[in-house]
């Protein structure tokens, strides 16, 4: 595969619409179709066992819709919803999808589509594109996926990772921390506190806001931190 393309998938469960969307995929240079299945419960399989950076979602699957699937699961991958309806456009976007497409639609108006996913998926090769890594709590590895890390606090011997999910307590130090996560995502800002970049909601001189967290910015890190934030700026 060539570091350019995008591994898809395809989740439809009407043959003729899976059919034209397969040839959609074949067609643009940019993609490369990965696999195509016809129900929600087949797509979480697929997701957790192959990398796929974009799914074309049918919402109304059998069983559990295209819309129940985002609302009860994370995909790790940009999202297109493809529908005969046009009435599930405000929902679709409350859960963050790429683009909705209605059925039927042209090549020109999915490759749109596929230009306002390609915006929201990282950089080949850049530190970014590392989606996960495992840290021990307890006597067990857990996954952590990076988007959904929050913040990172310290808690007497422990660092809690808070995560969109849960909370993980593990013994690793910040320093050990800090050289597995990617630099320009993750800041410290803090003796006790780690943040995400992209969560924070707003900054003042010394605190952040990610969520209903407050968190404190020290002189010692102050510098690197606003350093981070105003790269985001230009």
């Amino acid at each position: 595969m060539s570091s350019a393309t995008i591994p898809c998938l395809i989740v439809e469960d009407e043959p003729l619409a899976q059919a034209r969307l397969a040839r959609y995929v074949e067609r643009h240079s940019l993609l490369e179709l990965r696999g195509t299945v016809a129900s929600a419960h087949e797509a979480l399989d697929f997701v957790r066992a192959e990398q796929v950076g974009l799914v074309f979602l049918d919402i109304g699957l059998g069983g559990m819709s295209g819309i129940e699937l985002l609302e009860t699961a994370r995909l790790d991958a940009a999202v297109v919803l493809t529908t005969a309806h046009h009435e599930f456009a405000l929902r679709a976007f409350d859960l963050q999808v790429a683009d909705y497409l209605v059925k039927p639609f042209t090549f020109d108006r999915f490759a749109q589509a596929v230009d306002r996913a390609r915006s929201l998926l990282p950089e080949r090769g850049s530190a970014s594109d590392r989606r996960l890594f495992f840290v021990k709590s307890g006597t067990r590895l857990e996954r952590v996926m990076l988007r959904d890390l929050l913040y990172i606090s310290g808690e007497d011997d422990y660092r809690c990772l808070h995560t969109t999910r849960k909370r993980l307590l593990t013994l690793e130090t910040f320093g050990e921390l800090e050289q597995r996560l990617p630099p320009e995502l993750f800041c410290r800002v803090h003796k006790s506190y780690m943040v995400a970049i992209d969560r924070i909601e707003s900054v003042e001189r010394d605190r952040v806001v990610i969520g209903p967290a407050v968190i404190p910015v020290s002189e010692t890190y102050r510098a690197r931190f606003l350093s981070l934030i105003d790269r985001r700026r230009r």
